[in-house]
């Protein structure tokens, strides 16, 4: 099938977690809401077959936060479907603020999905996820305070 960017701004009140599970939530309702195909998220992800080969292409494909901010390795295992924070670094790097806005970040991804080459992107915010089965958040703010999370991430090899 091939890999599948995706990004999300979602709410956020201080919990990571609690977040990535309302968003999960969101989507799991608009992929599958029907009930054709899974009736709940334990049912999709009790179709091992599914998820280990082809998975979602969502944040679905995500079963855990991790609290480190360095980049995920291919050769660790524990490293696949997790999400992580953005180092600080890059953050101040593509936002040139420690403090960004939900406005910056929409502006940002915008960009990166416009881009032509894979050298291009490779120096967008999207480009710093590097590894498929992994995502970044950076927590967002409105008014100064975090608001949102803004959420990215590659499925599919």
């Amino acid at each position: 099938m091939g890999a599948s960017g995706w990004d999300y701004v979602t709410a956020y009140d201080g919990d990571v977690e609690a977040a990535l599970e309302a968003l999960q939530a969101r989507v799991f309702q608009e992929e599958y809401g029907d009930g054709s195909q899974y009736r709940s998220m334990e049912d999709l992800y009790e179709d091992a077959e599914f998820m280990g080969n082809e998975g979602t292409h969502t944040i679905l494909d995500i079963d855990r936060v991790v609290a480190l901010d360095i980049p995920p390795m291919q050769s660790c295992v524990s490293d696949y479907n997790t999400l992580r924070p953005l180092a600080l670094s890059r953050v101040v790097h593509h936002f040139g603020t420690d403090r960004p806005t939900v406005e910056q970040y929409e502006t940002l991804v915008a960009a990166a999905n416009q881009v032509a080459t894979h050298e291009e992107h490779v120096r967008t915010l999207l480009g710093e996820c590097r590894m498929r089965w992994t995502g970044y958040y950076v927590v967002l703010r409105s008014d100064d305070k975090p608001t949102h999370l803004g959420i990215f991430g590659f499925s599919g090899d």
